[in-house]
């Protein structure tokens, strides 16, 4: 799958080399000479004998795009519009709809609606398919020509017809075009001391934020947290360094995540520093198909290491590294130039994280209450009383309503979340009868 960031090619495992690279030190190899001058001579017949006239610097363009995109769904060449997308989008904004994006089975594919965005909020979501871009047809597009079509001034409103697997008819959605500020980091007490963090993307200040957000949390729970549920839920990914940082606040030692290529600058480690933020509280990944990349170094780092249970749906399965390698002032090329592999010496490559707990994507609905209920021991005729005292016995039937009502809510606003939440309360349990 060719996956680009609307607005902005961001993928995880960018990394932005110096002008002169290995490759440029290095002994240069005989160039194939009879395959140079069957280029020439395609060059020159396009240039004679094709319908319209094509400018050189066009034409020489669209043969570099060609070479890149035949290596690999990643590699790509980046003109100067392009080039100061990349980089603005790792600072946190751009502009766009707010989905990353694929090509597949020549339709375009929604890999993750970005957090608080146009397209989050007009409903879009993770594995769609994009079969029409206003009123014209996808098919047959490359991914850059549809992704400059949903381009557009801020404020312009696009329509995207939409395949879902869940429907039986095209739906379509009208999204108003805006700058993208993301939000990378939010969070929340759940309740009794759990903590929720969600990471929509990885950027140069994610974990930053990250830790500021968690320390707040502590604040609110009286200076120490139960355990934690880290949402990688739809985060496509983003800067390598930034999935290193996350990974490393939770850790105290031992590799992060390892990179392997044919040049000497590829082969990079990442160790743990002996510090945990959570101080060894148990930690509750949520993951699924549209968690990509840097957010797959993450999970696989605190699988490898059982500093976290990974609960969800298999990721996405992108473990490769791009290198951002200027040509000029106005242009670069985005190289595949490393795998990357977990602690455990594996790579995510097309596998992605399989959970260490699955769930079904389901959605709960509330039940009408039956009108006949169980009859309990405080109803039967002369039952003795509890023994805690009248007072204490108000205070414990209202805490237990209190947090039956929070315990529902939450499974019906979002059932992964809550059964996380049941998780790390066990895991809270079992660690305080040790």
């Amino acid at each position: 799958m060719m996956a680009l960031s609307l607005g902005v090619a961001l993928t995880s495992g960018v990394a932005f080399a110096e002008t002169e690279t290995s490759a440029e030190k290095a002994q240069p190899a005989a160039l194939p000479m009879e395959d140079l001058r069957a280029f020439a001579e395609i060059f020159g017949r396009i240039k004679q004998d094709y319908v319209e006239s094509v400018d050189d610097k066009e034409l020489l363009e669209y043969a570099i795009r060609g070479m890149l995109s035949g290596l690999d769904p990643h590699s790509t060449y980046l003109n100067a519009e392009e080039y100061k997308d990349i980089q603005v989008g790792t600072s946190g904004e751009f502009g766009g709809l707010g989905i990353e994006v694929g090509l597949e089975d020549g339709f375009v594919k929604v890999i993750a609606p970005i957090d608080d965005t146009p397209a989050e909020r007009a409903g879009v979501q993770a594995g769609d398919l994009i079969v029409r871009i206003d009123d014209k047809p996808v098919k047959g597009m490359t991914l850059q020509e549809a992704v400059n079509l949903m381009r557009g001034k801020p404020g312009t409103e696009i329509v995207l017809t939409i395949v879902r697997e869940d429907q039986d008819k095209p739906i379509e959605i009208t999204i108003e075009r805006d700058v993208i500020k993301v939000v990378s980091v939010k969070g929340r007490l759940l309740d009794d001391k759990f903590g929720y963090v969600r990471l929509s993307h990885f950027q140069a200040r994610t974990t930053e934020d990250m830790l500021k957000k968690i320390s707040k949390l502590k604040s609110e729970a009286g200076g120490e947290l139960k355990g934690l549920v880290l949402d990688l839920r739809n985060n496509p990914g983003g800067v390598l360094n930034g999935a290193v940082a996350v990974s490393d606040a939770f850790l105290t030692d031992g590799l992060i995540v390892y990179t392997k290529g044919r040049v000497d600058e590829s082969k990079l480690d990442f160790k743990a520093a002996p510090d945990d933020v959570l101080e060894g509280a148990p930690i509750v990944v949520l993951v699924n198909g549209g968690s990509a990349s840097a957010s797959e170094i993450v999970a696989g780092a605190l699988q490898d290491h059982r500093r976290a249970v990974i609960m969800g749906s298999r990721s996405f399965g992108k473990g490769s590294v791009q290198t951002i390698i200027p040509i000029n002032d106005r242009s670069a090329v985005k190289l595949t130039t490393a795998r990357y592999f977990t602690p455990s010496g594996r790579s995510i490559q097309a596998e992605g994280i399989v959970p260490d707990i699955e769930l079904s994507n389901v959605k709960l609905t509330a039940v009408e209450p039956t009108t006949v209920s169980r009859v309990k021991e405080a109803d039967l005729a002369g039952h003795l009383e509890n023994g805690n005292g009248e007072e204490q016995g108000e205070k414990n039937k209202e805490q237990s309503e209190s947090n039956e009502e929070k315990k529902d809510n939450l499974a019906l606003e979002d059932y992964e979340l809550n059964e996380a939440l049941n998780l790390l309360k066990g895991l809270d349990l079992l660690q305080g009868h040790n």
